[in-house]
């Protein structure tokens, strides 16, 4: 009996072995067919083999896409046995299970869609709503010209004519307002990451300081914001001095924020079709719905050719609502902007919270073309709008046919930010890390006028924001508009200046005249401070009309004792400078803003620090 038991037990044993051993089958099978691979492969026209540019390549089932490029080419990561969906307007859809790493398409021109539609710049139109229609288009004609534009830039940028070097007995004065924009940097490691040199006037330098935060010390009396100021060495012109102005505006719980009555104003003409453009749009909105409170609201505004309302203002409970209406977006048409930004302001005024976050979130890039679409028009609608108390936040979307310039005169004019949203991870920086700095203002209209002592300097000369300038009797007038601080943010603005008695060849030396004499008497120091400058800022409260002042001077320790941020934002002015090639950039070299950068990689808790390194290491690499 003893006997039997032990052979039924082990007979017992080599089943739950075999059962074991079956099991570990199973799963490293199911491992081998979820093996994830990349994909790559090219996408070609049936009718004239030459490759579809912008065809979409989705996994099935996902959210995982991409697009062709310009020779048809395109890469994605997939599972071993998932499905892979190739559409493109005008072609009939495809879809191909993956087998290998390998996967190359052919696709058939549908005759029917052919025959309703007809291309329009990015976008398309029903063949009946055009004058003129072409009769017969061929597949392979209809691609190239749909995606003709990323073949060709008309991407728009403001020319900037850089500051010079301003005498401080003839120029005693330099009046700025502020700007927390960081649009440049993002859109300027958006060429550096495709592997070109972005055009000069890409390149704002105070926007490629202001991309990164600084440990500025914090506002302690009712001032919404602190002045802060350093001096060193110039570290591309020894014989100068480098002068650093941190502004500081006060921190806010995010819990402690007002409420937000927010608008997305959301750009689906057809030149926003993509994942790069519309799809990015998507995800970067949501990113900020997520963190939406139950008290803050949201309204959605579309424009192609025309705008419309597509979600009435919901409660931030209803995330799920706001999602799936922002889910729904389809790209395609002309762009009517203007009459969007008309649409939105009226919405956002119809629920304007009294001392809330009134504000506008317009996602675009910039390729208006129907209605107030040209610079000027859009400057003087933004004007108009901006006496409401609805502030607005511009992202720039896309590339090939992005336009900076519009983008600029939007942000500046409308009492507002704008960035450029490359990737996800700059939607997240700007929509969720720094939420309060980028949508809650606390002071506005923030001038800055500094006062130089010509006992102590003979010239300086302001580090960008060129198009931020003021007329000196601008500084004092409370109607006069200018930048606007968002909670916990920081501003910097750099002067190179020529110390008195020291040589330069900046500043220019004029023979006497020979037939007369000058008429205009250069200013003469009236007292011996030892000051070397005075700041001088005005700002108001969000909701009030008159300005308050605040004044802090400096005197230069003739040493170069500087923080870690200091070296920091210098190295990033000078890289800014060689990128522009500036008339101004002295001695530096790439390799030293990378030596340079590399002994302040602290407080660099997110990396942007060491992404910058990187950035300088690809713009001196392609330089060469």
């Amino acid at each position: 009996m003893y006997h039997i038991k032990i052979i039924k037990g082990m007979k017992t044993n080599q089943l739950k072995a075999m059962m074991l051993g079956l099991l570990i089958a199973i799963i490293s099978l199911g491992a081998v067919n979820a093996q994830t691979l990349t994909v790559k492969g090219k996408v070609t026209d049936a009718a004239d083999g030459f490759g579809i540019i912008g065809c979409t390549v989705l996994v099935k089932g996902t959210t995982r896409s991409t697009i062709t490029n310009v020779d048809g080419e395109y890469t994605i990561h997939a599972n071993k046995g998932e499905k892979l969906i190739f559409s493109y307007i005008g072609y009939e859809t495809q879809t191909v299970k993956v087998t290998s790493e390998r996967l190359n398409i052919t696709m058939q021109a549908n005759s029917q869609i052919l025959e309703e539609c007809v291309v329009v710049g990015y976008g398309m139109q029903k063949q009946v709503n055009i004058c003129g229609a072409v009769s017969n288009i061929m597949p392979g004609t209809m691609t190239r010209r749909a995606y003709a534009a990323y073949d060709m830039n008309t991407e728009e940028y403001k020319n900037i004519e850089e500051n010079g070097f301003k005498k401080v007995n003839e120029n005693p004065l330099s009046t700025f307002s502020i700007d927390v924009d960081a649009a440049s940097y993002s859109n300027m490691r958006r060429y550096l990451n495709r592997g070109e040199l972005p055009p000069a006037d890409a390149i704002r330098t105070e926007e490629l300081i202001n991309y990164f935060s600084y440990n500025y010390p914090q506002p302690t009396g009712k001032d919404p914001v602190k002045i802060t100021t350093e001096i060193g060495s110039c570290p591309w012109n020894k014989n100068h001095r480098l002068v650093r102005i941190g502004l500081k505006a006060k921190e806010i719980p995010t819990e402690k924020l007002p409420v937000s009555n927010l608008v997305f104003l959301i750009d689906v003409s057809g030149s926003m079709y993509g994942p790069q453009r519309l799809g990015l749009v998507q995800s970067s909105l949501k990113l900020l719905v997520n963190n939406l409170r139950d008290a803050d609201r949201v309204a959605i505004v579309v424009y192609s050719g025309s705008a419309g309302e597509r979600l009435p203002s919901t409660s931030g409970s209803d995330k799920q609502k706001i999602r799936e209406a922002i889910d729904e977006l389809t790209a395609g048409g002309s762009t009517a902007g203007g009459e969007g930004i008309k649409l939105a302001y009226k919405i956002a005024k119809k629920n304007f919270v009294k001392g809330g976050n009134n504000r506008i979130i317009l996602c675009t890039d910039g390729d208006f073309n129907v209605g107030v679409s040209s610079n000027e028009g859009l400057e003087n609608l933004i004007e108009q709008e901006r006496k409401s108390g609805v502030y607005l936040t511009v992202l720039g979307y896309g590339m090939g046919n992005y336009k900076d310039s519009k983008m600029q005169i939007l942000a500046e004019k409308g009492n507002g930010n704008h960035a450029y949203i490359d990737n996800l991870q700059e939607a997240n920086r700007v929509l969720v890390n720094e939420f309060g700095a980028t949508m809650h203002t606390v002071a506005k209209d923030v001038k800055l006028q500094i006062e130089f002592n010509p006992s102590q300097v003979q010239a300086y000369r302001l580090i960008g924001y060129e198009s931020r300038l003021l007329k000196d009797e601008d500084f004092n007038n409370d109607a006069k508009d200018a930048g606007e601080m968002g909670a916990g943010h920081t501003v910097t603005a750099f002067y190179e200046v020529v110390p008195a008695g020291v040589e330069s060849n900046f500043v220019n030396k004029v023979d006497d005249l020979k037939y007369q004499k000058k008429v205009k008497p250069a200013l003469q120091p009236t007292t011996g401070s030892k000051e070397l400058l005075t700041v001088k800022l005005r700002y108001k409260a969000p909701d009030e009309d008159i300005s308050k002042k605040l004044e802090l001077p400096l005197v230069d320790n003739k040493g170069n004792n500087v923080s870690s941020d200091f070296r920091f934002a210098a190295a990033v002015a000078m890289f800014g400078q060689l990128l522009r090639d500036s008339d101004f950039k002295g001695d530096a070299t790439y390799t030293q803003v990378i030596v340079m950068a590399k002994t302040v990689l602290d407080n660099d808790e997110r990396g942007y620090r060491r992404e910058f390194l990187r950035l300088v290491e690809t713009a001196d690499g392609l330089k060469q």
